[in-house]
């Protein structure tokens, strides 16, 4: 299946402790106003560059914001000393494994992509920790509610 036509998943950490978000609720993560889990712990929101086709889907259609509003709202937090920006991360791979090694993570991947990440005996490309529960997978897909 073409890229442009995947879903996008969001995932987040095996110990993130919500399995599901509010279309609003993800916005407030992604626009970094909403900055802890339900269970008070830390959020850190990680992104692709503006220029990946990935993040300019996302922002669209998952966030509902063009991706050059996106950008401001985090300028703004960052320059005004008033908050940080999410972390950028160059590619899918280098997400996901980011996300599976930082506790209170989110992010975004193409559906895709999540199938190809499914645990298997033979696939050691994903260094999964040895405290999470392999038959969960390795992320936590995050289901979004209307």
């Amino acid at each position: 299946m073409p890229a442009q036509l995947s879903a996008i998943e969001i995932i987040a950490n095996l110990k993130v402790p919500d399995n599901s978000l509010s279309q609003s609720q993800l916005r407030r993560i992604y626009t970094m106003r909403q900055l802890r889990w339900s269970d008070d712990s830390v959020i850190t929101v990680f992104v692709l560059p503006r220029q990946h086709d990935l993040h300019n889907r996302f922002a669209k259609e998952r966030l509902q914001i063009f991706p050059y509003q996106l950008n401001r709202i985090w300028n703004k937090l960052t320059y005004s000393g008033l908050g940080v920006a999410p972390i950028i991360i160059d590619s899918e791979k280098e997400l996901i494994q980011a996300v599976i090694n930082t506790p209170g993570s989110i992010g975004y991947i193409y559906e895709k992509t999540l199938a190809s990440i499914q645990p298997t005996e033979s696939d050691k490309e994903f260094d999964v920790k040895d405290d999470q529960q392999g038959n969960q997978g390795v992320v936590n897909v995050i289901k979004i509610e209307d």
